[in-house]
C-alpha cells in the first residue's frame, strides 16, 4: 500500500512538473508575441520575431541550465551485462516483480555522477520526432498554400534551377570544402572521433536548406520587387524539399564491403536513384492526396456544413505528410505540393467561410510553429547535453555555407540571364546572397540524429549558423536593401507575355483550365464547351451545375500569366486597343476616334492593375487583383479579346 502511494505521488509530481515545462513554452510565445507588437508599433526592423524568439529561449537556457536545478530522485544500481547491443527496452526481475525500464540514451563515465541534477535540462529536451510529425507540416504546408502562383510561375524556370541545381551544388561544395576541413583537424589532433566524407556532405545538404522568413517579411512590409520576392520565397520552399531528399540519399549510402565510407560508383547511383525516386513518388503522393479533397468537396455537398469541411480539410493535409513517411517517402515534399493542389483546386470548392478558416487556420499554425521552434533553438543552445564547440569546425562551416551560397546564386544566375527577358540584375543577385539564412528546417534535420561524435559537433555548428544567419543577415535586410538601391518599384508588377512565360507551362495552363479545373473544381468553364462536340454527354455528366452559371464570372489566379495566344483586343471605356506580341496600335472607338500607337511595355503596365475581364475561347476570365496592387483611377477597365 505504501509503495502504490509512492508511485502515486510520484506521478502526479512528474504531470506537474511536465505542466510547468510547457508553461515554459507558453509564457515565451506569449513575451515573443507581445513584443513583437512593440516593434510593429515602433516600426523596428532591424529584428524579426524569430530572432527574437531565439533571444528569449536564449535567456531561458541560461537560466535552466545555470539557476535551477531538479534532482532526480533515483538510486544507482551497478550491474554487469554482456550484450551486443543496448536494447531499447529492458525487463527487470527486483525480488520477484518484474519491471519495464526504457533506453534513453547513452550515458559516458564522467556524466555519472551528474545526472541526477539534469532532472529539468531533460524534461525540456524534446523528442526530435516532435518536429518532424507536428511541427514542419503546417509549416510546408502553408508554404505551398500560400503560395502567390502568379509570381512563382512567371519566375519557374529560375526558382527550379536555384532549388534542384543550386541545392546540389551548395551540398557539395561544403562537403567538399568541410572534408578538407576535417582532414586538417585530424592532422593536428583536433579531431577525438570518426568524421567521414559522407558526414560532410550530409552536413552540406542541411546547411543548404534556406528560410529567410525574416527577409521576405521585410519585403512584404516594404513591397519590394516582386520578381525578387517570388526567386526568394520559390527557391527557399522548393529547396527544404530537396534539402530532406537530398539528406536521406546521402544517409543511404552503403557501398559493399566492411568499409561504408569508400567511394563506389554502384552505390552512388543507387543514391541518385533513390533521390529521384523518393522525390517523384512523395510528389506523386502529395498531389494525388489534393486532388482526392478536391473530388471529395467536388461531388459531396459539405460546404453547407463549414465545420465539417474545414475538419475535413485539415485532416488530409495533414495525413499527408504521415502517409508519405509511412510509406518511405518524404513528407515535407508530399505536403509542400499537396498544399499547391490544395490552392489551386479544393479552394475552389470550399465555401466563403472555409476559404478564410483554412487560411487563417494554417497561418495560425504556422506562425505558432515557426517561433516554437525558433524559442527552443535558443534554449537547445544551453539545455542540449552533447553541443560540441570545435573552432576550427566552425570557422570552416561559416566560410564554407559562404562559399557554397555564392556558388549557387552567381554562375546560375549568369547562365539563367542568357535566356531570361527580365534580367536578374547584380543588386538582386547580392540580396539573394545575402537572404540565405538557415532557419526551422537545418535545425529540425540536425537534431533528428545526434548519436555520434560527428552528428552532435554538426548540430553544435548549425545551431550557431542559424543564430548568426537569424540575427545578423536578417537584422541587416532594411541596411543591405538601401545599399544594394533595392526599392519599391510600382512598375515591377507586370503581366507576363508571350516571351516570359515558359512554353511548357502555357501547354500545361491550357490543359488545365480547359479539363482539370472543370472535372475537379466547380469554378472551370463547362466541359461542354472545352470538349469536342462527340463527347457531349460525357461532358455534361461530367460539369458541375456551378460552372454553367460561373461561365461568365470565372475567376483564376494562374491566367494574367497566358496571354499568347494570337492577337489581345483590349477596350477600355470608348477606346478600343489591339496588340500581338510585338506591340499594340489604339484604333477608333465606338464615336470614331483617332488612332495612335502604344508600345508593348506601356501595355503590359495597362495589363498590372485593377480587375480586367478576359474573354478566352468563349470563356470569360475575371483577373482578380492583388492586395500590393494599387488601384487605377478608372475601374472601369475591361479586356476582350
Amino acid at each position: 500500500l505504501d509503495l502504490n502511494m509512492v508511485t502515486e505521488r510520484k506521478v502526479e509530481d512528474n504531470h506537474r512538473q511536465d505542466s510547468a515545462d510547457l508553461l515554459i513554452f507558453i509564457m515565451l510565445l506569449t513575451l515573443t508575441i507581445l513584443t513583437i507588437w512593440l516593434f510593429k508599433h515602433r516600426r523596428f526592423r532591424f529584428l524579426h520575431e524569430t530572432g527574437l524568439a531565439m533571444i528569449y529561449g536564449v535567456l531561458v537556457g541560461v537560466v535552466l541550465r545555470y539557476g535551477i536545478h531538479v534532482p532526480r530522485d533515483i538510486s544507482n544500481v551497478t550491474l554487469s551485462c554482456h550484450v551486443n547491443a543496448s536494447p531499447p527496452t529492458l525487463l527487470v526481475n527486483v525480488s520477484g516483480k518484474f519491471y519495464e525500464y526504457t533506453l534513453k540514451g547513452e550515458i559516458s563515465a564522467s556524466e555519472i555522477s551528474d545526472v541526477q541534477d539534469n532532472e529539468m535540462l531533460r524534461k525540456v529536451t524534446f523528442d526530435p520526432e516532435v518536429f518532424f510529425n507536428i511541427l514542419l507540416p503546417p509549416i510546408i504546408f502553408h508554404a505551398g498554400y500560400s503560395l502567390k502562383r502568379r509570381h512563382f510561375f512567371r519566375n519557374m524556370g529560375s526558382i527550379l534551377a536555384y532549388a534542384f541545381l543550386g541545392t546540389v551544388i551548395s551540398c557539395f561544395i561544403i562537403g567538399l570544402l568541410m572534408y578538407g576541413c576535417v582532414t586538417l583537424m585530424k592532422q593536428v589532433g583536433q579531431l577525438d572521433g570518426d568524421f567521414f566524407f559522407t558526414d560532410c556532405l550530409l552536413f552540406g545538404a542541411i546547411v543548404s536548406a534556406t528560410d529567410p522568413v525574416t527577409v521576405l517579411a521585410i519585403f512584404n512590409e516594404l513591397q519590394v520587387d516582386v520578381d525578387l520576392y517570388a526567386l526568394l520565397f520559390g527557391e527557399s520552399v522548393l529547396n527544404d524539399a530537396v534539402a530532406v531528399v537530398l539528406s536521406s540519399s546521402i544517409v543511404s549510402y552503403q557501398p559493399e564491403g566492411d568499409n561504408s565510407h569508400t567511394f563506389e560508383v554502384m552505390a552512388m547511383l543507387k543514391s541518385f536513384g533513390m533521390f529521384l525516386g523518393v522525390f517523384s513518388g512523395s510528389f506523386a503522393l502529395g498531389v494525388a492526396t489534393g486532388v482526392m479533397t478536391a473530388l471529395i468537396s467536388f461531388f459531396t455537398k459539405l460546404r453547407d456544413f463549414q465545420l465539417l469541411e474545414t475538419a475535413l480539410f485539415f485532416l488530409m493535409s495533414w495525413s499527408t505528410f504521415l502517409m508519405a513517411e509511412a510509406c518511405g517517402f518524404t513528407g515535407v515534399v508530399a505536403v509542400l505540393f499537396c498544399g499547391i493542389t490544395q490552392a489551386h483546386y479544393t479552394f475552389n470548392n470550399l465555401s466563403p467561410e472555409s476559404q478564410d478558416r483554412t487560411k487563417q487556420l494554417f497561418e495560425l499554425l504556422n506562425f505558432l510553429a515557426e517561433n516554437f521552434i525558433f524559442s527552443y533553438m535558443g534554449l537547445a543552445l544551453f539545455t542540449f547535453q552533447n553541443h560540441i564547440f570545435n573552432p576550427t569546425f566552425i570557422v570552416g562551416a561559416f566560410l564554407a555555407v559562404f562559399l557554397g551560397r555564392a556558388a549557387n546564386i552567381y554562375p546560375l544566375s549568369f547562365l539563367l540571364n542568357l535566356g531570361r527577358r527580365n534580367k536578374i540584375s547584380s543588386n538582386f543577385q547580392h540580396m539573394m546572397m545575402f537572404a540565405g539564412l538557415r532557419g526551422a528546417m537545418t535545425f529540425a534535420l540536425s537534431i533528428r540524429d545526434t548519436a555520434t561524435y560527428a552528428r552532435q559537433m554538426m548540430f553544435t555548428t548549425t545551431l550557431l549558423i542559424v543564430f548568426f544567419t537569424v540575427w545578423v543577415c536578417g537584422g541587416g535586410t532594411t541596411q543591405m536593401l538601401s545599399c544594394q538601391h533595392i526599392r519599391m518599384t510600382e512598375g515591377s508588377e507586370r503581366r507576363s507575355t508571350k516571351h516570359e512565360s515558359a512554353w511548357l507551362f502555357r501547354i500545361w495552363y491550357n490543359f488545365d483550365h480547359n479539363y482539370l479545373k472543370p472535372i475537379l473544381t466547380h469554378s472551370g468553364p463547362p466541359l461542354t464547351v472545352t470538349m469536342p462536340a462527340c463527347c457531349g454527354p460525357l461532358a455534361r455528366c461530367l460539369t458541375s451545375p456551378q460552372a454553367y452559371e460561373n461561365e461568365c464570372q470565372l475567376k483564376d489566379d494562374d491566367s494574367d500569366l497566358i496571354l499568347t495566344d494570337g492577337d489581345i483586343s483590349l477596350t477600355y471605356g470608348d477606346i478600343t486597343v489591339s496588340t500581338d506580341a510585338s506591340g499594340a496600335h489604339i484604333s477608333a472607338g465606338p464615336a470614331g476616334t483617332t488612332s495612335a500607337v502604344i508600345s508593348a511595355d506601356d501595355l503590359d503596365r495597362e495589363l498590372t492593375y485593377g480587375d480586367h475581364e478576359l474573354v478566352m475561347r468563349g470563356t470569360r476570365l475575371v483577373l482578380p487583383m492583388d492586395d500590393s496592387e494599387p488601384p487605377l483611377a478608372d475601374p472601369r477597365h475591361r479586356m476582350r479579346m
